[in-house]
């Protein structure tokens, strides 16, 4: 029921992450997968941070070191190297090592979570994962399912992301702690209809879908605020009741607007904006504002890579005032 304070505003905010659950980040090539696990593992509000590379390029993980030696954890003020466990595994290390990294990291979360520590474990990206099973899998001889991918691809992916969780553990002193779990998904070409991508979204209760059409426009984080969900709205709804008593009627207003926004761009694509009635055009500049002011967030600036949830509901706020001030006035004359 607690929220994993991430310092994105769109995942925090719009499709929240409760501590001790279990998300994916689908996203075809170039979508900035790894700049969001990167993200999370930087300024996530826990005690721990595991980062698995499990089977992508020497170079990113080579980044995420040098970057952790100088950034620091806006808590405590220490360096962010303190908080972490590097788990590397290269696309050139070999194929079975790439099979354990997943399952080291997972057990030694567990280690962490129950001295009482929350703990989140970042998968970069568990299709290489799923590629190396394919592999040692076809070298076993055992028959092949969907895609080639062994027959239990579900099961290996279940039997991981069921290890999350929020758990009040066995001895003294009484303690709690959690394992919160995001992966990466790299479908080829996109593709969200390939087999990794279909078991995964049958484990996960959030899903953060990255967006190539959002990546060609420069709007980053590529998270598509129509296709994405999470189902830890409801249980997290006390905790943010404490910070924003109205979150749940702001944050159900914006997600309109959006949609309503969705909703007239084939009208825009025929007939252009100016065709549109003034309630219409002022739904395009609040969804306009919502995307580029709020949903929009840049990793790498040094102030708006990271947002409270304070700051980010009254950021909503203002956004949502102008819009029925503005609609007010539309009303009236």
């Amino acid at each position: 029921s607690r929220l994993l304070v991430t310092g994105m505003r769109i995942i925090d905010y719009m499709f929240p992450l409760a501590l001790g659950g279990k998300g994916a980040i689908p996203g075809g090539f170039g979508t900035g997968k790894t700049v969001a696990l990167q993200q999370l593992a930087r300024w996530a509000q826990t005690q721990l941070n595991i980062y698995v590379g499990c089977g992508e390029r020497g170079n990113e993980m080579a980044d995420v070191l040098s970057s952790f030696k100088k950034l620091r954890d806006p808590g405590t003020d220490r360096l962010l190297l303190e908080k972490e466990i590097f788990i590397a595994n290269t696309s050139n290390m070999p194929v079975v090592a790439r099979e354990a990294s997943i399952f080291v990291g997972i057990t030694i979360a567990e280690y962490f979570r129950d001295m009482g520590y929350d703990v989140l474990l970042v998968a970069d990206s568990t299709s290489r994962w799923a590629e190396a099973m394919r592999e040692i899998s076809g070298r076993l001889e055992e028959m092949p399912g969907e895609e080639g991918f062994p027959a239990y691809l579900g099961s290996s992916l279940s039997s991981f992301y069921e290890r999350a969780g929020l758990v009040e553990t066995n001895g003294s002193p009484d303690r709690k702690g959690s394992v919160t779990i995001a992966g990466a998904v790299s479908p080829p070409g996109a593709d969200f209809s390939e087999p990794v991508t279909q078991h995964t979204l049958r484990i996960v209760d959030a899903l953060y879908s990255l967006d190539v059409s959002l990546a060609n426009r420069r709007h980053f984080p590529t998270i598509n605020w129509l296709t994405s969900y999470s189902l830890y709205a409801e249980p997290v709804k006390q905790w943010w009741a404490e910070i924003a008593p109205d979150w749940t009627e702001t944050r159900g207003a914006a997600m309109k607007v959006l949609q309503e926004e969705a909703g007239l761009e084939e009208i825009v694509r025929l007939v252009g904006p100016e065709a549109l009635p003034e309630r219409d055009k002022l739904i395009l500049l609040a969804a306009r504002m919502l995307r580029e002011d709020f949903l929009q967030q840049s990793a790498y600036h040094p102030i708006d890579t990271y947002c409270m949830p304070k700051r980010a509901h009254l950021m909503m706020k203002t956004i949502l005032k102008f819009h029925g001030l503005a609609a007010e006035m539309v009303a009236a004359g």
